[in-house]
């Protein structure tokens, strides 16, 4: 079920180099029948590995094959050569079966062992750890009244009291994140109970899910298998995503949010380019491919659905809806383009720029306010409805139009920007997002130093810690790919490498811009599945394209499969301090690899 398009199995050298329509994740080398122009910038970039547009088929070109599947395996299906020369071969319907439902085996599979990993323990540590303090309690009260409250200052040892009533009460509470991230962190206590375990359900579900969508998009992009589950494997062996999975934070349902809708996004785009080839007829029009109308396109809908509940669960998702906006424009173009269109951008901004903007941005807004909604059916009369609820109430203004509501809102949001762009109290685990990439100070959601006999302590001294840092391996062989993807969209115009630049882009760079406020590395979980998409691409390329030596290949193979190896073992490493284990306190220190890491 690995064998299609350099999945696993070495190709003799005569076969034909299939990479550029579904191999490992290296581009396939310049065709010779597509040669550069004699003169000019193009010539003088191909000493730099700037590459002339790929051949084959209008239709190939604009969507290339898939890797085996549903509608693509045939019954007679060849057996792997790797399994041959082991000595395997299967029945060859089971074999037919393994290739044509490999696209879900694999991703499912590697799912599932990133779920053992969220879900095993979540209720330990068994307390309320880092800002938990806020989104539990949030959570609780929004199922239970539509709105935050004010809780007792001694609600954190009521809660974690066994037997004892959550001690609610209606009286509102300013809140500067919006509800959506809290609603889904009280489904989890709705079913198992205001606890540990009951607050961290629903996310622990989220990051496991989010695994199982990275390995499709990744096997979507990148055409293989093989590789689409190396992504789902890695994004489930990084600690930062891990540690914000088994914890009630609003950041990791940002990163689900964002990577549903960037999944989307890949969706639509396949979908909109074989309509646009089967409406050419697979053959180069200028006049067609100006004019033709792309037609109903549900996925960008639904991406901007995504896009809409990001927002809704924390700002930052503004900056994605602009930054994936503008690339699903750029896609058409592009698709445009290489279907003969004259002038793409013009027929893009007449056709496409409108239904895009609906699409992404309108849409997203009806789905930000209307999540809202328990904060909108909440009393408006003076405390007894959410925060600001009766802002609006008997207060004159120059836009009766608007109904007091929105106005109310509105007035709520203006104070919750200022809160936000003036927020600069110091914190112990704060740092700056240059460090981000290289981990240079993660955040201890919890700490405590258990003695001989205390919580499995079999030593004088112990230490248990929850770190939110990434695998350090990871992150730092995703510096390296970063290089290798921006040196593929400059030079190869590889619109993979472009759009994972574009979703690391959309969650990392907007925090340059608050130089001065409190922020933290966990923040930087909503770009992790770009960076692993980018080290993914990275292992295709060690791996190679599937018209490559047997020896390359091997060699390739070889290599890719060590440095997979080598980041489980690392995170293997760290898995202690990601779960919060009690572990000897030398053996915390030896984890301590830099004084920024204390």
């Amino acid at each position: 079920m690995w064998r299609m398009n350099g999945d696993t199995a070495a190709q003799t050298p005569t076969v034909k180099d299939h990479s550029a329509r579904g191999g490992a994740g290296l581009p396939s080398p310049r065709p010779p029948e597509s040669p550069l122009a004699p003169t000019g910038w193009r010539e003088r970039l191909t000493a730099f590995g700037y590459r002339a547009r790929p051949s084959g088929t209008l239709t190939e070109r604009l969507v290339p094959p898939m890797p085996d599947g549903p509608g693509v395996t045939r019954p007679d299906v060849a057996q792997s050569p790797l399994l041959l020369r082991l000595g395997l071969r299967l029945p060859q319907g089971l074999w037919y079966f393994l290739c044509r439902w490999s696209g879900w085996l694999g991703p499912v599979a590697v799912a599932v062992f990133a779920g053992l990993l969220r879900f095993t323990g979540l209720g330990q540590p068994h307390a309320i750890i880092f800002d938990e303090t806020y989104y539990a309690k949030d959570a609780y009260a929004l199922w239970h009244g539509g709105y935050e409250i004010n809780w007792p200052e001694d609600a954190n040892t009521t809660i974690m009291t066994p037997g004892a009533a959550v001690p609610y009460r209606p009286t509102p509470s300013y809140v500067v994140h919006p509800p959506v991230g809290k609603w889904i962190i009280g489904a989890g206590e709705q079913l198992f109970g205001m606890n540990p375990f009951g607050w961290r359900f629903a996310v622990a579900l989220l990051g496991t899910l989010s695994v199982l969508m990275l390995a499709r998009i990744a096997r979507r992009m990148f055409r293989s298998t093989l590789l689409g589950c190396v992504a789902g494997l890695l994004l489930s062996v990084d600690g930062l995503h891990l540690v914000l999975s088994r914890t009630a934070l609003l950041d990791l349902v940002v990163m689900f949010w964002i990577l549903a809708a960037f999944g989307f996004l890949v969706l639509d785009r396949d979908r909109t380019r074989a309509r646009l080839a089967a409406r050419l007829g697979g053959v180069e029009d200028a006049l067609l491919a100006q004019r033709l109308n792309l037609g109903w396109r549900p996925y960008r809908i639904a991406a901007g659905v995504c896009v809409g509940l990001t927002c809704a669960t924390k700002w930052s998702g503004l900056y994605v809806a602009a930054a994936f906006g503008l690339m699903t424009v750029l896609w058409d173009v592009g698709a445009r383009r290489l279907a003969g269109a004259p002038r793409p951008y013009l027929a893009v901004l007449a056709r496409d720029v409108v239904p895009a903007f609906v699409s992404v941005v309108v849409v997203s807004v009806a789905v930000y306010v209307a999540s809202w909604w328990g904060w909108f059916a909440s009393s408006n009369a003076p405390g007894q409805g959410g925060w600001g609820r009766d802002w609006a109430v008997g207060r004159s203004t120059d836009y009766p139009w608007i109904p007091e509501g929105l106005r109310a809102l509105w007035h709520y949001h203006s104070t919750v920007y200022e809160f936000h762009t003036h927020l600069t109290d110091p914190h112990t685990y704060q740092s700056n997002p240059w460090s981000w990439l290289v981990l240079g100070r993660p955040v201890s959601f919890y700490y405590e130093s258990p003695k001989l006999g205390q919580n499995g302590c079999t030593v004088a001294d112990c230490a248990r810690e929850v770190l939110g840092i990434g695998t350090p391996l990871l992150w730092w062989t995703a510096l390296l790919a970063l290089v290798y993807c921006l040196w593929l969209w400059a030079f190869r115009r590889d619109w993979r490498a472009g759009a994972l630049l574009c979703g690391l882009a959309a969650g990392y760079l907007p925090w340059f811009l608050y130089q001065q406020r409190t922020i933290f590395l966990f923040y930087a979980v909503v770009f992790v599945p770009f960076l692993v998409l980018a080290v993914t691409m990275l292992i295709g390329a060690l791996i190679g394209p599937a018209g490559a030596s047997r020896d390359r290949r091997i060699i390739g193979s070889a290599a890719a499969g060590l440095l997979v190896l080598l980041i489980i073992w690392n995170f293997l490493y760290f898995y202690p301090l990601f779960t919060g284990q009690t572990i000897p306190l030398s053996d915390w220190r030896a984890r301590m690899w830099f004084n920024s890491w204390i």
